[in-house]
């Protein structure tokens, strides 16, 4: 269930991307075959899926991409300066919250399809969810601490690099002791996904079973996913927090040791988002 929110709700995340026009703009069609590679759609459902997400897109493009550029304003306005981390997790709220309404947005066309899906459909998600757990714990759980930081730092480096300019030597050691001093836990993560994505066959399986009407799948959906954006008070949400403030303190940490030339390149980065988006919304 998971899987058909997130590629419903996929046209807030891609709307960071490098390639944002030619991604925004071809969002339902990648959207449903990333989508149909879990469930394998029947000819009933594909023309639905499709006009579903074609409004998701029609309205993300009317209602939210004004909220993205207001966001990428205030990023914009902070990055000549020194951040601090709260200014960080700011940031880091706002675009959560562009998340979660277009998850919201997403709720009642993922009901609508989710119902439909049979026997077979779910024996065919429950075997890709274990495809992306075996790659998960090949790509993570089962390297070493040593080899994580690694990983870790060298994705960090890139996506810095790629915002910031060429990092010099100092700055790429404090990236390492900041990744090296991360509370990140590739076993729990993985455990974690496990947990939900067990739960989301469970609810599915009770729709098919019960013949479950759209209309009252749909709650059951919007408390999964609002349980997956804010845990119930327990070990895994301690993690989440953890992890939070933890990248909130490095993103402001890293950002201060910056030079000005670095930030303005991140300021002309911000911008060049900004005029994308705002071409994407003209249209």
């Amino acid at each position: 269930m998971a899987g058909i929110i997130a590629a419903l709700a996929l046209g807030a995340a891609l709307a960071g991307c490098s390639a944002i026009k030619l991604a925004y703009n071809n969002l339902p069609e990648v959207a449903y075959w990333w989508l149909d590679g879990y469930v394998d759609f029947s000819g009933a459902q594909t023309p639905k899926v499709k006009d579903d997400l074609t409004a998701l897109l029609a309205w993300h493009r009317e209602t939210e991409l004004p909220k993205i550029i207001a966001v990428l304003q205030k990023a914009e306005a902070l990055a000549p300066d020194d951040i601090t981390p709260a200014q960080a997790c700011e940031l880091v709220a706002d675009i959560r919250n562009r998340l979660l309404a277009a998850a919201e947005r997403a709720e009642s066309p993922g009901a609508a399809l989710a119902v439909t899906l049979s026997d077979a459909q779910l024996q065919t998600l429950e075997r890709k969810y274990a495809k992306n757990d075996a790659e998960y714990v090949k790509d993570w759980a089962d390297r070493t601490p040593a080899q994580q930081q690694e990983k870790r730092y060298d994705k960090f480096l890139d996506q810095n690099e790629d915002f910031y300019g060429r990092l010099d030597n100092d700055q790429r050691d404090l990236l390492k002791q900041l990744t090296a001093q991360s509370m990140f836990d590739a076993k729990r993560v993985d455990a974690e996904r496990r947990k939900r994505q067990q739960e989301a066959l469970a609810l599915l399986r009770k729709f098919n079973a019960e013949h479950t009407p759209a209309a009252d799948a749909q709650p059951v959906i919007h408390s999964y996913v609002q349980r997956i954006a804010e845990p119930r008070p327990g070990a895994w949400r301690d993690y989440q927090q953890g992890m939070l403030e933890e990248g909130c303190r490095y993103v402001a940490t890293l950002h201060n040791a910056t030079r000005p030339d670095q930030r303005q390149k991140a300021v002309q980065r911000l911008r060049a988002y900004e005029t994308d988006l705002r071409d994407l919304a003209a249209k």
